[in-house]
């Protein structure tokens, strides 16, 4: 992946995180993918993470990001970025584990993941992820 393209990612997760839902950690994380549909069409979605007083319900910026892309109909993840901010301070982050494998899902080993430092292959993240089905949906 063109690394001109995972900056531009990272850039609207940047933007993004403004947005997040964060009362309880201030730890608020923007994300955004680049997705495909069935028509070889592109396109970037982003998500925040949206924190919940009961703890497990909050949801990762990442998989907000895969969600929203999933519901109009892209269902190839090409490549993740995205960003943390606490305190002022922007930190590099990675995905959860379950953000890994809802990114495993839709991607393969070789889809980027950028952290605004280093590009990570979702391979090296989540060796041997669950997949029920051979290939990509």
């Amino acid at each position: 992946m063109d690394r001109k393209i995972l900056q531009e990612l990272y850039e609207r997760a940047t933007g993004s995180v403004e947005n997040a839902y964060a009362p309880y950690s201030r730890f608020r994380v923007g994300a955004a993918v680049l997705m495909e549909n069935d028509r070889g069409e592109r396109r970037v979605f982003t998500g925040v993470n949206v924190e919940n007083s009961s703890y497990g319900l909050t949801v990762c910026a990442e998989r907000v990001a895969v969600f929203k892309g999933v519901s109009e109909g892209y269902r190839r993840l090409l490549a993740l970025a995205l960003v943390a901010v606490k305190d002022g301070e922007t930190l590099p982050v990675l995905p959860c584990g379950a953000c890994r494998q809802v990114m495993w899902e839709f991607g393969d080993e070789n889809t980027p993941v950028y952290d605004g430092e280093k590009v990570h292959r979702l391979g090296d993240l989540l060796p041997g992820g669950f997949r029920l089905r051979k290939g990509r949906p």
